[in-house]
């Protein structure tokens, strides 16, 4: 594991983050997923915009996290972007996502969306 290298773990969660995965992953039981799969991609005004989605199975190189009864699957050219991050669930009025908190990150645009690190 990528992970055991390093001071920090890859990803850990809140406990509100890991209650809304099981709550998706009991509705993503119909689609034979078996963990949720944490990526990065490029978006944004600032660069990067993290990336969750149903997984179906392990790819290759993934780091596989087990943390309070939920899967995470790390893509791997994530790794370097995640290293010490908290993922966290976060409700309001108007909105409802998965959020993060990650030390690494330099920049964040205005509406949250996307983000930058050195």
């Amino acid at each position: 594991m990528i992970g055991a290298a390093f001071d920090k773990p890859i990803l850990s969660l809140t406990d509100a983050a890991a209650a809304q995965a099981k709550k998706l992953m009991q509705k993503g039981e119909q689609n034979a997923a078996i963990g949720l799969r944490v990526g990065i991609k490029t978006a944004g005004c600032s660069g990067l915009q993290y990336q969750v989605e149903f997984a179906r199975e392990q790819k290759p190189f993934e780091d596989k996290i087990e943390e309070k009864g939920v899967t995470i699957f790390i893509d791997p050219a994530a790794v370097m972007f995640l290293i010490g991050s908290e993922m966290d669930w976060q409700e309001d009025k108007f909105s409802s996502s998965f959020i993060f908190n990650n030390p690494n990150e330099t920049a964040k645009c205005g509406c949250g969306e996307s983000f930058s690190v050195a």
